[in-house]
């Protein structure tokens, strides 16, 4: 539940607009489970301990794996209350966490995120154009590195030193010098 008691009607209905957006938007690579509202549909953790974020996404695998959790605010839950209520808590799980918020508010958000050290995978800021909303990613971490970057270089690695260790030691050849011959002084 967010710590925003009463979120304005227009606000939240908007708010639960933004989580089916972007739970058909990621339908095809993810079985994205939402939490619109007051709703508790999709848990991330054990029962006792479990957060609900606006949108869960798992992988389609039989597993069905957290691969990452977004969490969309509006104009009013952009503050501190919220930041150390809920975002803190979501950077803690070890998946991506991205954020969405209003285009007003991106720098507010960045701001909370550095001052109370929320690792945030990445900000998108939207904004309506008539009757659709647009998406646009504002801000990309560099320190927090995705899993699937790191399962991709880990295993590369690995296959670099076992094939320098294989390798039979030897003297590399050296090719012979051409040195340039002095000119001769008249």
């Amino acid at each position: 539940m967010s710590p925003i008691l009463v979120r304005p009607v227009r606000e939240q209905l908007e708010h639960d607009r933004l989580i089916r957006l972007l739970q058909a938007k990621f339908k095809r690579k993810f079985d994205a489970g939402i939490n619109p509202g007051a709703e508790q549909n999709a848990p991330v953790g054990i029962p006792p301990s479990a957060v609900f974020p606006d949108l869960a996404l798992f992988s389609l695998e039989r597993s069905r794996r957290l691969q990452g959790v977004i969490e969309v605010e509006t104009g009013e839950s952009v503050n501190h209350l919220e930041a150390l209520a809920q975002w803190t808590h979501l950077a803690k799980l070890r998946v991506p966490f991205h954020l969405y918020v209003p285009a007003g508010m991106v720098d507010v958000a960045r701001r909370l995120c550095e001052d109370n050290h929320i690792a945030v995978n990445e900000i998108w800021s939207f904004h309506n154009v008539g009757d659709q909303v647009r998406f646009a990613l504002v801000h990309r971490s560099r320190e927090v590195a995705s899993p699937r970057a790191t399962a991709r270089t880990a295993p590369a690695k690995a296959v670099k030193t076992a094939k320098a260790k294989s390798a039979p030691k030897s003297k590399p050849k050296s090719k012979p010098r051409n040195k340039p011959k002095p000119k001769k002084k008249k």
